[in-house]
């Protein structure tokens, strides 16, 4: 089940960071047809992205994992470049993204939504 805290979301948008931020976006779909209607998502929610100054910076299908320990591979992997996050808040608030995030939710049997900014210290 695809749950998402709602904790995180206010602090996370309540910060008045205003650069860039990537979206990591760790994916494994329903195995009944969640592949599908995951591109299905894709299709009506990159133009609502793009409305926002969003856009994907990379979409990748998951490999087996290298590392040993109790880690499960996911399925595919995205990361979603957003101009800062009152963009980010602007876009989920949206009622056109909010029905493709219907359909994209309805793809999914677990999800990982991790933040990153930019840190100078690894550049």
């Amino acid at each position: 089940m695809v749950s998402f805290s709602q904790a995180a979301f206010t602090d996370f948008l309540a910060a008045t960071d205003d650069s860039p931020i990537v979206m990591l976006n760790l994916l494994r779909f329903d195995p009944d047809g969640g592949r599908e209607r995951h591109v299905e998502y894709l299709k009506i929610a990159e133009p609502i992205l793009a409305r926002f100054g969003a856009k994907i910076l990379f979409r990748g299908d998951g490999l087996p994992v290298l590392t040993e320990g109790e880690v499960e591979g996911w399925d595919a992997v995205l990361l979603v470049q957003y101009p800062r996050r009152s963009a980010f808040k602007a876009m989920i608030d949206d009622p056109d993204y909010q029905d493709a995030f219907e359909i994209g939710k309805s793809a999914l049997v677990d999800i990982v939504l991790q933040p990153l900014k930019h840190s100078e210290a690894l550049s």
